[in-house]
Formats: C-alpha cells, structure tokens, sequence
C-alpha cells in the first residue's frame, strides 16, 4: 500500500478539487454493502475488471443472471442471484455482491507459511504478495468464505485487495465509485457500522423486513466488508452467505500446538542421536567368516 507520501495533492489538467485531496485512510476502513438496494447491475464487476487490467472470460448459463458461476483468480467481484420464495408466497431476488470480506482476524493469514505472502495493514485490508506466494493453497483452506483462488498457470493465489492501490492514495475501491444506487459505501469501521445499522432500523420500523439486521461476524473478529441484509437469521439466503463463520481449527492446532510440538520433537530426536553416538560410539563393519563386511 502507498504511504502516506502519496496522498494526491492536485491532479494535472484536472478542474475543481482533485478526488482523494487531503483525505486519510490510516483509520480501519470498512466497505457497506447494502443489499436490500442492490439492483444487480454489474457495474462493480466491470470497475474491478478494469481496475485490476483483467479482461472478461467465457462463461456458461445457469438460468439465472449471475455473470460467473463463482469467483475466480482474475474474477474477484461476483453478484450472486438468489431466487426466493417467502412464507407468504411472495417472491424475493436475493442479490450479494461477493468478494474478499477482509476478517480482522484472517483464516487465510493464520494457515499461510510462506514469509510475507500476506498481510494485513492497520486500516484492515489483507493483501496477497504474489512474489512470496509458494502456490501451496492452505490460504484457500483457511478461508471459511471461499475467497481465495489459485492460478494453475502461475501457482499463485489470487483475491480482491479492497483496492489498497486506490485506498492507500486517498481514493475509493474501484467497485464503490461505479455503483449507481449507492449501494455500496466506504468509510472508517465506525461509521459504515452506524450507516449500516440506521438502515436496518429503518427497514424494521418502515418495511416488511422485520429481521433485517447487519452482517459483521464475530467468529472472524468482525470484518472490513459488511453487509445490510433483509433476513439477518438466514444469511445463507444470500448466496450461501456462513451463519457464523470461523477460522478452520485444524489451522489453529496446524500452526500453533503442532508446530511446537513439531519442534521439541525434532530437538529431542538430535539429543537423542547425539547421546547415543557418545555412548555407544559410530557404528562399525562386521566381519562375517566368509570373509563378507556387513555394517550394523
């Protein structure tokens, strides 16, 4: 991410303020997604193609106007459709914008063993640095969202990077600048949460949607992309959205207990060897009567 050296000061041949002019993302910055004012249009799909320099790709109906049949390593935003029927036999389309949810407390980060792959910054955004990724996957393990996704071409891992080239000059991700429902909006954690919340107060007290609440995950530490949703109790409605996603334990048992157990494993295997070579010294040849040497 850019330092705060490059926070944009004017923009040549530009009229009036230069966007992301004397702003600051050195707070946690968070990104709401509305979806009860989602209209499914794709524009934040095309914004993060184009921002990101990867080009459309072939892709199969599924009898729904979902663009992919799921997020890929050069497809990191994906609308997901959802057709619902309700208890009183009305119809809902369901739509979520998925992409990287930036956990405060990663999966992919926990089970990554390769020195520097990934990071996270103190704004909240988790980053891939393909150059240290080894193409191991355990990242895609990790993940109880489903995010990550390995090129089979380079063995790297790819995943939406919240725009941490644009967040970091002051700027917006590129999918928030495209919506034109205002849908989605970024900001500090605080103050998305508040947004976030007030909307669903308001579709409690003025609407049908009486569970409508925010998703922001505990199991996670809470993440940098929230969502406003119709149904709280069910967030798998909305593409298979986890109730209450959690760090695969294997990863916290791989990386924690078993790694040191790993360790005084192999340090008493050397001691071991060590103390029985001085105490029984090298191994020698025997000498059988046939006159063959067979070591022991």
């Amino acid at each position: 991410m850019a330092s705060k050296l490059l926070q944009i000061k004017a923009i040549s041949g530009h009229a009036g303020v230069a966007p992301g002019a004397n702003m600051s993302r050195d707070y946690d910055v968070c990104k709401l997604v509305d979806t009860t004012t989602c209209i499914g249009c794709k524009a934040c799909e095309v914004a993060c193609l184009e921002w990101n320099g990867y080009d459309f790709q072939p892709t199969t109906f599924d009898n729904t106007y979902q663009t992919m049949p799921d997020t890929s390593w050069n497809y990191w935003n994906l609308i997901r459709f959802d057709e619902h029927v309700n208890e009183d036999g009305s119809f809902s389309w369901l739509m979520r914008k998925d992409q990287c949810m930036h956990c405060e407390d990663p999966g992919c980060l926990a089970a990554c063993p390769a020195d520097g792959a990934i990071v996270q910054y103190e704004n909240g955004i988790v980053d891939f640095n393909q150059a240290n990724c080894i193409g191991c996957q355990y990242c895609v393990t990790g993940c109880p969202f489903n995010i990550p996704k390995f090129n089979p071409t380079t063995k790297k891992v790819f995943k939406c990077t919240l725009c941490s080239d644009r967040v970091g000059a002051g700027l917006e991700p590129a999918c928030i600048k495209a919506c034109p429902t205002g849908c989605l909006h970024f900001g500090s954690k605080e103050d998305m949460k508040d947004l976030a919340n007030k909307r669903a107060t308001q579709l409690r007290e003025h609407t049908a949607h009486q569970n409508a609440g925010v998703y922001d995950p505990e199991g996670v530490g809470g993440t940098h992309v929230i969502y406003v949703l119709h149904d709280i109790n069910n967030p798998e409605k909305y593409g298979g959205l986890p109730k209450n996603p959690t760090v695969n334990p294997m990863v916290r048992l791989w990386k924690g207990p078993l790694k040191w157990i790993g360790g005084l494993g192999m340090i008493f295997g050397a001691v071991g060897i060590a103390f029985h070579y001085l105490r029984y010294g090298p191994k020698e040849a025997e000498i059988h009567p046939g006159g063959d040497r067979e070591r022991n």
